[in-house]
């Protein structure tokens, strides 16, 4: 397997940033670690041998980007309106700096511009989630698993701006039926997944409430609520992942 380690300045973020990616081709797969992980937690909690199958010959190639959550999500004790605006921040540094070089890596293999593929667990599912929620333009599937989709979680009674706007139950409760979005959003392929057991109640009440959302306004997703020995924990989501990504391929 090819794995590439790349380190570059984020403008957005004032900071160096990291990433690497595993595969020479084929469709570009953005992972988000869980909560306050980073870019290498994709090797170093073995997910990567659970998409080897499809990174090693040519399907898929994926991108293990670093996250901020110390700063923003996994934060409690911040003042709320300076962690979600610097969660905005690292936001713009994914869309604006991240996905740019993506596609520009992939295109030197493929020769062509593809959509890119949010995938993530836990908080990394969330932030897959939100990514491909805000910018369908620019993500073209999701696979989240064990993600949490309203943010009472993470700050508890406080709303503003920034953080509705990162709130994907929130802003798409109130999204136009008429909105461009939802018609991209059903050419899209989606799949927002959950476990019943250990340390999963609140992940699955947020997932059935996004669930009923996207109900609500005609988003047509695939919305799983596996058994109640099915636990929040990577042995769980390394099942899901090769049940899973065959039909985003």
């Amino acid at each position: 397997m090819e794995i590439r380690y790349f380190k570059h300045y984020s403008g957005c973020l004032g900071r160096d940033m990291e990433f690497k990616a595993y595969g020479h081709g084929g469709k570009p797969v953005l992972f988000i670690p869980c909560q306050a992980g980073r870019f290498y937690d994709f090797e170093n909690f073995k997910m990567v041998d659970h998409w080897a199958q499809w990174i090693e010959c040519g399907q898929v190639t994926v991108y293990s980007c670093d996250v901020i959550d110390g700063e923003t999500y996994a934060n409690p004790n911040g003042d709320p309106y300076w962690r979600v605006r610097r969660h905005e921040q690292w936001y713009h540094y994914i869309v604006d700096e991240l996905v740019p070089y993506i596609k520009h890596l992939n295109g030197q293999r493929t020769s062509c511009d593809q959509p890119i593929m949010t995938f993530g667990a836990s908080m990394g599912a969330m932030h897959a989630a939100n990514l491909f929620f805000r910018r369908p333009d620019l993500f073209g599937s999701v696979l989240a698993l064990s993600g949490a989709y309203d943010s009472e979680m993470f700050f508890g009674s406080y709303m503003d701006d920034v953080l509705y706007q990162n709130t994907p139950c929130r802003y798409l409760e109130n999204m136009p039926e008429d909105h461009p979005y939802i018609s991209m959003y059903n050419q899209r392929r989606m799949v927002f997944c959950v476990g019943q057991g250990a340390w999963e109640d609140e992940l699955k009440a947020s997932t059935g409430h996004l669930k009923h959302v996207l109900e609500q306004k005609g988003i047509q997703a695939q919305v799983d609520f596996w058994g109640y020995d099915v636990n929040h924990d990577w042995t769980w989501w390394y099942k899901q992942v090769e049940y899973y990504v065959p039909s985003f391929l």
